[in-house]
């Protein structure tokens, strides 16, 4: 196995099953927990990662397939998508290629649009990702792409903190976290939330003035705690 990415919680490693190319997450072992709590906590989240990777393609939202499942090493095999970037890495290299200021948002508007729609489909299903940013969203261009991923299929990624539940609030702090990693990855495009927002009211229509208001509710707790300290 070839490790790509290490982080607190996994290591992501390029490896085979079944003959096949794959991505290997291997969750590592928290020595200051009770091993047994440990292992309990660690094979609730593989199996709530793996639901909703299926439940997502239930849903209509693209989501790596989940191969195989080993509790005992804590592994998951998953789809690998070799020629995919991240939502992130697409933002920068338009934001960096680019130099006419309409052509830039157009692209940028129509990749926000598209995440917009993803989440709503989620919320509509109750699946809540816990770790929205651009760097959980794939981009992996068509067969007929030219090599400017101007043709791809977006893919959801990185479900460790997801989970199922109906609750707006709980909805609503999905959305607060994408706002806040927006604000930090991406400053300088000060359009991008709000036109994900848009097409997610679209997307989601159960509930959705509820999260909304939730969502409002949670981002005025978030900045009084800024203000306050």
């Amino acid at each position: 196995m070839v490790i790509i990415k290490q982080g607190a919680e996994a290591k992501l490693s390029l490896g085979e099953f079944c003959g096949k190319k794959c991505l290997i997450k291997e969750r590592f072992v928290k020595h200051y927990r009770h091993p047994d709590l440990d292992t309990h906590l660690t094979k609730e989240r593989m199996r709530a990662e793996s639901k909703t990777a299926a439940r997502c393609e239930a849903a209509g939202v693209n989501a790596p397939r989940i191969l195989h499942m080993d509790l005992n090493e804590r592994k998951i095999y998953m789809e690998y998508f070799e020629k995919s970037i991240t939502a992130k890495a697409y933002i920068n290299d338009i934001v960096a290629q680019l130099n006419e200021p309409a052509e830039q948002k157009q692209r940028i508007n129509k990749l926000a649009g598209e995440i917009g729609t993803c989440i709503g489909k989620m919320h509509a299903n109750n699946l809540i990702h816990g770790d929205l940013t651009t760097s959980n969203i794939l981009l992996d261009p068509l067969a007929t792409d030219d090599g400017t991923f101007r043709d791809y299929k977006l893919i959801m990624i990185d479900f460790g903190l997801s989970s199922f539940n109906q609750s707006s609030e709980v909805k609503g702090v999905d959305l607060y976290v994408l706002e806040r990693a927006l604000l930090s990855t991406h400053s300088d495009i000060t359009y991008l939330f709000n036109t994900i927002l848009d097409a997610y009211k679209e997307a989601n229509t159960a509930n959705v003035i509820e999260i909304i208001n939730k969502f409002e509710e949670v981002r005025a707790r978030g900045r009084k705690r800024t203000m306050v300290g």
